[in-house]
């Protein structure tokens, strides 16, 4: 069976083919593949490489860099030298000076991958004098920059790097490539979601659930989000995940996650935790469309996480179950097309959600003017709902889809981009 490869793989291939006028960068949650897609770009171009993982850890030794005659070490060199501490600013200067002097000697030039990238203290800084000094040289090195912290890599690039580099996203794995990649139905893609890591766990409930918990969820809400920015209150944090997950799908007022949370304080504190986790590619908190000005009175987002992965592990029911219990069921199928929507939307489209007394959408795209209702159903039903109708009639959408039911097939739906559907009727 040949190898799979996102679409993000055949992008990067085509940027470092280019010359190398921007700096690569790699955006996207933990676990969804980053390393190995530049791994398979680096092992399918004709350009010398070297990747380095920027790792503060003692127990991650260095490939050495050649003395002397300066011969360029295979991707995944085998060479080694005794553990090294910390990877630091002069680390990061001697490799790039390194592939700087390959990529001038080569006819094809060179590529330098930096993995983890934010682990090197004010790394943005030394990045851009070298990569400036590099531009005023003519030198044919392309650099790529990727990490597990996805605010602080922005941050960084966006202080310091304005203007040098090009990003390419990588948003949880969609069906259509957890199916072609890993065999899975669309029902487990429900309930197990888009981790490829996670899918040859699925035959063993009990340590899938253990896997996420420990090697996705943890790292992210208890390391990540701590690294990239202040959290007076991590208990708080934790405890915010762990409701968002078991409320996704349903729309909850601040003030009743202030209710079920110790130590809440104010609705300011949950806004930003919340986006925070929004970040890292947890759950995320979709606004209501109003058109209404803005006023004092925070808005209730309705909660949705970015991975059924996660829901599925926090709220502790096994597949079968799952299936059994409809309301569950139903709130997993919606909080899917959600995250279908929140992961591959476009930039100039926003994911909301609508509801006035009785009636609501579950989905709202706005792109400038244009709205399109969507709602989600898990069983067999009509073509249309109460909510659908007012929504019609109030907002004159250029478009509405039921997902499910007697509507577009939740397949087929989930192996569309969002903006397909302000053009299709």
């Amino acid at each position: 069976m040949a190898e799979f490869r996102r679409a993000q793989v055949s992008a990067l291939i085509h940027r470092l083919s280019e010359r190398p006028e921007f700096i690569i960068a790699i955006f996207g949650p933990r676990q969804t593949g980053k390393t190995t897609a530049v791994l398979q770009a680096l092992s399918a171009i004709e350009q010398e490489s070297r990747y380095e993982a920027m790792e503060a850890s003692l127990d991650a030794p260095k490939a050495p860099l050649p003395q002397g005659g300066f011969e360029s070490p295979a991707v995944d060199s085998g060479a080694r030298i005794p553990a090294v501490s910390r990877p630091d600013a002069r680390y990061l200067t001697d490799v790039w000076q390194y592939c700087r002097h390959q990529a001038m000697r080569s006819p094809g030039g060179f590529v330098l991958v930096l993995d983890e990238i934010q682990r090197i203290d004010r790394w943005s800084e030394v990045v851009k004098g070298l990569w400036d000094a590099d531009r005023l040289a003519g030198c044919p090195l392309h650099v790529v920059v990727l990490g597990s912290a996805p605010l602080l890599m922005q941050e960084g690039l966006r202080e310091s790097l304005a203007g040098r580099f090009e990003p390419i996203q990588f948003p949880h794995w969609s069906f259509p490539e957890m199916s072609e990649a890993f065999g899975l139905s669309l029902e487990e893609y429900i309930y197990f979601g888009g981790y490829p890591g996670a899918s040859a766990r699925i035959g063993d409930p009990d340590r899938w659930g253990q896997y996420v918990r420990s090697s996705l969820i943890g790292p992210v809400v208890e390391r990540d989000v701590l690294s990239m920015a202040r959290v007076d209150k991590p208990e708080l944090l934790k405890r915010l995940f762990d409701l968002a997950a078991r409320y996704s799908g349903q729309q909850v007022s601040y003030s009743k996650l202030q209710g079920h949370l110790q130590d809440a304080g104010n609705t300011t504190t949950l806004t930003r935790y919340l986006e925070l986790l929004n970040q890292v590619g947890m759950v995320a908190g979709l606004p209501k469309l109003t058109n209404r000005p803005a006023s004092a009175k925070m808005p209730t987002p309705k909660l949705n996480v970015l991975n059924t992965a996660l829901m599925s592990a926090v709220c502790g029911y096994s597949f079968d179950e799952a299936r059994a219990d409809r309301s569950h069921w139903g709130r997993l199928v919606e909080s899917c097309v959600g995250a279908h929507l929140l992961n591959t939307v476009s930039p100039r489209t926003e994911v909301k959600y609508w509801r006035d007394k009785a009636y609501e959408v579950d989905f709202v795209l706005q792109r400038g003017p244009h709205l399109v209702g969507i709602e989600a159903k898990s069983g067999q039903g009509t073509t249309t709902t109460r909510g659908m109708a007012e929504f019609e009639g109030r907002f004159q959408p250029r478009n509405t889809v039921l997902v499910g039911g007697s509507g577009v097939p939740l397949q087929e739906f989930l192996a569309l981009p969002p903006d397909h559907w302000f053009d299709s009727r």
